[in-house]
C-alpha cells in the first residue's frame, strides 16, 4: 500500500532509496571492520602468547 505522493513521488523514493543504500553500506563496512579488528586482536594474542 503505496501513500499518494503527488508531484514529488520521484524525490521521496530517491531520498528512501539513497538511504537505504547508505545503511547498507554502512552495516557492511562496520562488518568488514570488525572482522579485521578480530583477526588483529587474535594475532596481537598469538604473538603475546609466543613471547611470553
Amino acid at each position: 500500500m503505496m501513500p499518494e505522493l503527488g508531484k514529488y513521488a520521484f524525490e521521496v523514493l530517491s531520498a528512501y532509496a539513497a538511504s537505504l543504500a547508505l545503511l547498507g553500506l554502512l552495516v557492511v563496512v562496520t562488518l568488514r571492520r570488525g572482522k579485521a579488528a578480530q583477526a588483529a586482536l587474535a594475532r596481537a594474542e598469538a604473538e603475546a602468547k609466543a613471547n611470553g
